[in-house]
This record gives structure tokens, sequence and C-alpha cells, in this order.
């Protein structure tokens, strides 16, 4: 290969990158961004990051939706991560499942995994009644303030936990968030100990989450959660919740074929 033929192929690499830092970006954010503000939070030149908008744009990975053009993710990113999600049996095993979960909680059940070192849910089924929450399939969120995270990384190698916190920023959600590297341990210590977890107002003043891991052979492959207000999960029924949470999550582990069991957790190793 020339050197012009290598150069060319790095630039070309170098654009991919930029391109899904940029979905990856507009992903964390329910606003939308424009392309000053995406150039600028990238550090990527905003002739570059008008090229790659354009082409995202084109190829209809992207939209942009008032005046001020910012830009979000379009229903065909929704498309292909659906796809993705069908292609793991997993959720649709579990669904049944967790409609006996609701039944018996009256409470809005998850599955979730840990992806890219966050948490995702994969499988959701919404709770009776009007109370409905901001979560759907493919949604993404930190685990060191959701139930699901929590139960997934405490049943995870010691050095595959310390290789994803290394880089891992503990960010407050509210005055309840686990805000430090030595308490979150601390935290899956208990987790590990007691086979469940909880989200007390961690991520969003209000609401409560209960989850207990899906287990393969000791590892936490994905995890289970029943979500609702912190007067549908008092102190009193926590009990009830956390033994039906944990049920479930066995109910599952045991329905799975054995040759779905990764040879390494579902980590993804943070960059040294």
């Amino acid at each position: 290969m020339s050197r012009t033929q290598t150069t060319s192929l790095k630039a070309g690499v170098g654009s991919v990158e930029r391109a899904f830092a940029i979905l990856e970006f507009l992903n964390s954010s329910k606003r939308g961004w424009n392309i000053s503000e995406i150039s600028r939070k990238l550090q990527i030149p905003k002739s570059t990051t008008h090229v790659l908008i354009s082409t995202l744009d084109q190829l209809g990975y992207i939209q942009h939706y008032d005046s001020a053009r910012r830009f979000q993710l379009s229903p065909k990113i929704l498309e292909i991560g659906q796809n993705a999600i069908k292609s793991n049996p997993l959720p649709q095993l579990a669904l049944s499942h967790l409609h006996w979960l609701v039944q018996e909680t009256k409470l809005t059940a998850h599955l979730g995994i840990v992806h890219e070192n966050r948490v995702m849910f994969v499988q959701k089924v919404d709770g009776p009644g009007m109370i409905r929450f901001d979560t759907y399939i493919g949604k993404c969120s930190e685990v060191h303030c959701t139930g699901v995270g929590k139960a997934i990384l405490a049943f995870q190698p010691d050095d595959k936990i310390q290789s994803l916190l290394a880089t891992h920023t503990f960010d407050r959600f509210t005055r309840k968030t686990i805000a430090s590297k030595t308490a979150f341990l601390a935290e899956l210590t208990r987790v590990r100990q007691s086979g469940f977890s909880l989200d007390d107002e961690e991520e969003e003043l209000g609401v409560r989450c209960v989850a207990a891991p899906v287990l393969l052979g000791g590892t936490a492959l994905a995890a289970v959660s029943v979500t609702g207000t912190a007067t549908q999960i008092r102190t009193e029924s926590l009990d009830r919740m956390i033994a039906l949470t944990k049920c479930t999550a066995g109910r599952i582990a045991s329905a799975l074929p054995r040759d779905l069991a990764p040879s390494e957790p579902p980590l993804r190793a943070a960059a040294s």
C-alpha cells in the first residue's frame, strides 16, 4: 500500500470515528444540538462537523427540527437499534416473566444489560394505572445510580469492575446519588451479599427501583427491576418487592439456553 493510500485510509477511519462520536453525543441529549455546539463539545473543526452532519442528515440517521437547526437522532437509528436488540433472545425470553412481575407488583418492570459501560434497557412492561416513567427499550442510564447497574456490576469479576470504574464519572443527579468510587464499591459489596440492589431516588427524586441480577455461572448477564414512585415502593412493602424481583430474575436465568452465557461478562473494559 502506498503512502497516499495509507493516509487516505487513516483519514477515512478518522471520519467514521467522528461520525459515530456525533451519533453517540446526540444520543445523550433530548434537546438536540446545533453544528456550532457539536463542534465545540466534541472538539471537531466546524467545517468537518458541517460535512459530517450533512452526510448523516442526507443518509437519514439524524434530523433537524427547528429554526436553530438543532439536530437529533432520527427514527432510522431507532429501527437499527431495535433490530440489534431483537437479535438477542434474552429480551423476548424475559417478556412473559416481566408480565408476571408486573401482575404481582402493579409496577413497571425492566430488563437491562450493561453495554459500553452504561445501563441499557432491553425490555420493558408498563405497570397499570396512569403513572408512566420516561424509560424505553434502548434507553441508556448511568451504572452508579440505577438498580440495574448496581445489580449487574456487583456480580462481575473485580478486575472488570475496576476497569469499568477507572474512567467513570460519578455525576450527581439528586442529593441521594452515590458520588464517589469508594462509596459505590461499598454499595456493590452490600448488593453482592444481599442479592438485590436499590435505586432509592438516586437518579430521580420521587422514584425508586428494586433490582436483581440474572445470573449465569455466578456472573450477571442482565438484571430485572421494578420501578415505582416513593409512595408505591414503601419500606413496609420492600421485602415483598425484593422477593418477587429476585424470583423473576431466577426464572429468567433458569429459562436461558446454556450457550447464551458469554465467555466474558457483558462489559466493555475502559481504556487504560
